[in-house]
């Protein structure tokens, strides 16, 4: 049976822990690898993420690509662990409630 909390998604970057970079993180890595003034490792380490995530942040095209190429080898189902994604989906049911019960707005899904 779905829970209350999957009729409502969380509209907020602050709120929402599946984003690791927000807009303007993105776009500040952009112009700074631009200017030259740090390698993608470095940034990588910097903000806690993967050079490859640092790379398509970069080059959109690359992101596109590697889309495409991962649709003909079947799509992200080879990665698919059903056991861990109850967990997760549990987990995040319960943060979804918890923000709710404290208040934060969350955008209602029709």
């Amino acid at each position: 049976m779905p829970s209350i909390v999957d009729k409502y998604s969380i509209n907020n970057e602050k709120y929402d822990r599946r984003v690791k970079l927000a807009k303007a993180d993105k776009e500040e890595i952009y112009e700074v690898y631009k200017q030259g003034l740090f390698s993608q490792r470095e940034l990588a380490a910097l903000y806690d993420v993967s050079r490859r995530t640092i790379q398509f942040i970069i080059a959109p095209e690359k992101l596109e690509e590697n889309k495409q190429r991962r649709k003909e080898r079947g799509g992200s189902k080879q990665y698919y662990d059903k056991d861990k994604n109850t967990i997760e989906a549990r987990e995040h049911r319960k943060y979804k409630k918890f923000l709710l019960n404290s208040g934060v707005e969350l955008k209602k899904i029709a």
